[in-house]
């Protein structure tokens, strides 16, 4: 055991390893999309079982922290990857039809965060945080109005100019030119009426019915990165979840 410090003993050895593996992630030692060690390399740097490597390994590409590639090798996950572009949005069309979202932002300033968007993103009240404003459009009808606050000091030099020339998904962005990447998140949805403010951007009527999504999204260690409030039009798609 004394090849895993400063973790609880009560832990399964693979469970250990497969800390040790994510503060490794975390540190920055492996980027996202380069490949790790190979599972005999990662025994002999830990001193255990190729076996329980490989169930760290299970472990952790489950989780989406890593995937495995037949015949190459294991990689590091990036919101690059077509399979993790959009596997935090959840809105399908309703009838199935594959689609792909444009965005058009609309705000990106700096300011005092509330005490509600202070405390989701566990940050003291005086920390500068961003925010964002985007609509989200699927065959050139709004469909999301997208409110998101990130905390400034991981996200400095982030500008309006910054989000709309970058082409891949918003998380891609973080992930590459500010090494924020989401690991997890935390929603919680309720029925609320279109106000006066969202209608017009979203076109519908005042008072028109809305999916609100409140969205806490995390990084490694379980830090919280990003506070997300999104209003979704259903009237054509639905929200969809996987339950397992």
């Amino acid at each position: 055991m004394s090849a895993v410090p400063d973790t609880p003993l009560f832990q399964p050895l693979y469970r250990q390893i497969a800390g040790l593996i994510t503060k490794s992630l975390d540190g920055g030692e492996w980027q996202p999309g380069q490949a790790i060690p190979s599972e005999l390399e990662l025994a002999a740097r830990y001193k255990v079982s190729q076996g329980t490597v490989r169930k760290a390994i299970d472990e952790l590409a489950a989780a989406n922290l890593l995937i495995r590639r037949q015949g190459k090798g294991t990689f590091v996950a990036t919101h690059a990857e077509e399979q993790s572009r959009f596997r935090f949005l959840r809105l399908v069309p309703d009838d199935g039809s594959a689609e792909r979202l444009s965005r058009k932002f609309l705000d990106c300033k700096r300011m005092r965060p509330s005490a509600e968007v202070a405390q989701a993103l566990d940050i003291p009240g005086s920390q500068a945080v961003l925010q964002v404003r985007r609509l989200l459009y699927f065959r050139g009808a709004p469909v999301v109005l997208d409110d998101l606050w990130l905390p400034l000091s991981l996200f400095k030099g982030l500008t309006e100019q910054v989000l709309s020339a970058y082409e891949g998904p918003l998380y891609g962005l973080f992930e590459k030119e500010f090494g924020v990447r989401m690991i997890r998140a935390e929603e919680q949805i309720r029925a609320v009426a279109a106000d006066a403010q969202a209608a017009p951007l979203l076109e519908v009527a005042p008072g028109a019915p809305l999916l609100s999504v409140s969205r806490v999204s995390f990084t490694y260690g379980d830090r919280p990165v990003e506070l997300r409030r999104g209003l979704y039009d259903t009237a054509h798609h639905h929200y969809r979840n996987r339950l397992s």
